[in-house]
């Protein structure tokens, strides 16, 4: 029988091998009758979304602090510049399925990075679009794992692997922030990054126990990308802040509980953490690699050459 609005069906939590409980709760919409869908799940129909947000802040309702502001910036630069990357894999995934199911990730990570974009706009009126669009690359504040270079399918899959532990942990503790409009953001989020977690582990253990090709293609992926880990669970003087008014964790907050579920991960795949020394980092100070600037070039040029035109 299926939901009518108002009425949730929700099955058990289900233990997946490796990555913790993954939730496959389902929603109905509200009583308007209108749902607002993930690219990869449905979400209850009182889901905040970017509109939302927008308007919001266009009422004077939901002002950000200064410092909410520039960790909104931080997390909705992660999440535009990495769907901009895994838009990339349309139609140039290995298989069908996967051109698909890149480009749903894609768009659930445009849809954080347009609400925590609405958001820290609000602190001096620039639109989502202003934020991704008519800023320089030194203006961006996306940590340098998230501008590298797809590579090929095991790389993204390595990257994504490492976004989507680390994401689910950072959303999962912001869903109890006391800043209201992170907390909703991450409540929706959360529930979207949990199963693209799922489905990078199941793109690790098949790859690793697959084939000699493919396994050290996997190898391969993971000394690529390890070197860009230890920047996103750097404590800095505003993380430290917002953890003292409990608006968001410290990212080395995270580290124990992404170590224990990727190594668990890992174990099965009968892979081991690469040895590999930490990358300098600085994206959160906007010092970023070549890679962005040929990403942003790509991402930017229509808005520029045509500012102010719609469709």
């Amino acid at each position: 029988m299926s939901p009518t609005p108002d009425t949730e069906a929700t099955a058990p939590a289900e233990e997946t091998a490796g990555h913790g409980a993954i939730s496959v709760g389902v929603q109905a919409a509200s009583g308007s009758g209108e749902a607002t869908a993930s690219a990869t799940r449905i979400t209850p129909g009182n889901a905040l979304r970017p509109e939302d947000i927008a308007l919001a802040v266009s009422r004077g309702t939901a002002k950000p602090s200064e410092d909410a502001a520039e960790f909104a910036l931080r997390l909705g630069d992660d999440a535009l510049i990495l769907a901009q990357r895994l838009g990339h894999w349309i139609s140039r995934a290995p298989e069908l399925e996967e051109d698909i199911a890149l480009g749903n990730i894609a768009l659930d990570q445009l849809g954080h990075a347009r609400s925590f974009l609405s958001y820290a706009g609000g602190l001096d009126g620039r639109s989502e679009d202003d934020l991704a669009y008519f800023r320089r690359e030194h203006e961006f504040r996306s940590a340098a794992l998230f501008e590298q270079p797809n590579g090929d399918f095991a790389v993204t899959i390595a990257r994504q692997f490492v976004v989507s532990y680390y994401q689910f942990e950072l959303y999962r503790r912001l869903t109890t922030s006391t800043d209201a409009t992170l907390a909703g953001i991450a409540a929706k989020a959360v529930k979207e990054v949990d199963y693209h977690r799922d489905h990078s582990a199941q793109w690790v253990l098949r790859l690793a126990l697959g084939t000699d090709e493919s396994r050290a293609k996997m190898m391969h992926g993971f000394k690529v990308i390890w070197p860009y880990v230890d920047e996103l669970f750097r404590d800095d003087e505003l993380t430290g802040r917002l953890s003292e008014a409990g608006a968001a964790p410290q990212p080395s907050s995270l580290r124990d509980d992404f170590d224990r579920l990727t190594g668990e991960v890992l174990a099965e795949a009968e892979l081991e953490v690469p040895n590999v020394q930490p990358a300098p980092g600085g994206g959160r100070r906007g010092l970023h690699s070549e890679h962005l600037g040929y990403i942003l070039a790509e991402m930017q040029v229509l808005a520029r050459e045509h500012p102010g035109a719609s469709w």
